[in-house]
């Protein structure tokens, strides 16, 4: 069952609310959101009308509750950027980390475009041992000395709980790969900070597996997620993936959470993510996330799906089109 308390509910009201839910035999666990709700189970109907700060109550069949509760939109702040406010939000940086000349090369080239967030991986989970697997913390103090420079937040990987503290003194957003969204201990340990986390979908998930990792860094108490669509497999190898743009309405029905989509991992080819971009806008994206480098051709990480720098400028003033467009 839900609880949901008045909109005026004090303090004292709420604990009252908790001691006669725990009194009852339920461990009550207040939910994400602007109102004061509670998840609590066992309760009976009678109970839960007797108390005089309860508002509301319904029982929940969903077996993600705090990613999928009624109510306004989740609006999620990273550095006074927003996601889910309306505005599309555009994220851009270099696949991985490759020197201070590369990161600040792109940073300069967001900022310039008015982008205020930029993406860079430091620690980079490859499915071959031989590839580059990033450059480690060094990377990450150089990603963020270019976005001290040029105004941007950073948004980047952390693969282990052990890495979560580090990252949190760098990052002002933890992503969650898409092969971590199943890392059940880095979900619980991203839970338990209050920085933002980016949660990409596991290239074989579905919609239900994503949204209970989802819940899981709720549960924590972190309410600031942000969901990522990035593809999943597919047997065409015409792209890396099969970008599932459907995803986006059917995430804004049963999620208050903020949907973005990252193309370039989404397809994997370069000429495609700009259009992908902008059908993921005009599907009700609060947002996107693209690759780029300033030479794509000598790339140590995913070169044939990043854009150039003036490929960016173009990806921004056609999703910024779509977006006026839309909101006339």
């Amino acid at each position: 069952m839900i609880v949901v308390l008045r909109s005026d509910a004090t303090h004292d009201e709420a604990l009252a609310v908790e001691h006669a839910l725990r009194a009852a035999g339920s461990e009550p666990q207040r939910l994400a959101g602007e109102r004061i709700a509670y998840l609590a189970n066992g309760v009976s109907q009678d109970l839960v009308r007797a108390l005089p700060a309860v508002a509301e109550w319904f029982e929940s069949p969903a077996t993600h509750p705090m990613a999928s509760r009624p109510g306004p939109r989740t609006v999620v702040t990273v550095c006074e950027q927003h996601f889910g406010d309306g505005h599309v939000q555009i994220v851009a940086g270099p696949c991985a980390v490759e020197s201070p000349e590369q990161v600040d090369a792109v940073a300069s080239a967001c900022a310039a475009l008015g982008l205020r967030v930029l993406r860079g991986g430091a620690f980079k989970p490859r499915t071959s041992p031989y590839s580059f697997r990033g450059l480690g913390l060094d990377a990450m103090r150089w990603l963020r000395e270019a976005a001290n420079r040029h105004g941007l937040a950073v948004v980047t990987e952390v693969m282990e709980p052990s890495a979560v503290d580090a990252a949190c003194e760098l990052a002002d957003m933890l992503q969650v790969g898409s092969r971590n969204m199943q890392n059940f201990p880095l979900l619980a340990a991203v839970g338990r900070t209050r920085t933002p986390v980016l949660l990409k979908r596991g290239m074989s998930a579905t919609l239900e597996e994503w949204l209970l990792a989802a819940e899981y860094v709720l549960e924590g108490g972190n309410e600031q997620v942000v969901l990522c669509e990035r593809g999943v497999r597919s047997f065409d190898p015409a792209a890396r993936n099969l970008l599932d743009l459907a995803a986006v309405p059917l995430l804004r029905a049963r999620t208050h959470l903020p949907v973005i989509v990252d193309p370039s991992h989404g397809v994997g080819v370069r000429d495609a993510v700009i259009p992908m971009a902008c059908a993921a806008v005009a599907a009700g994206a609060d947002g996107v996330m693209v690759e780029v480098h300033p030479d794509p051709g000598s790339a140590r990480s995913d070169g044939f799906q990043a854009l150039t720098v003036p490929m960016l400028g173009e990806l921004v003033a056609r999703v910024r089109a779509i977006e006026r467009a839309m909101t006339k």
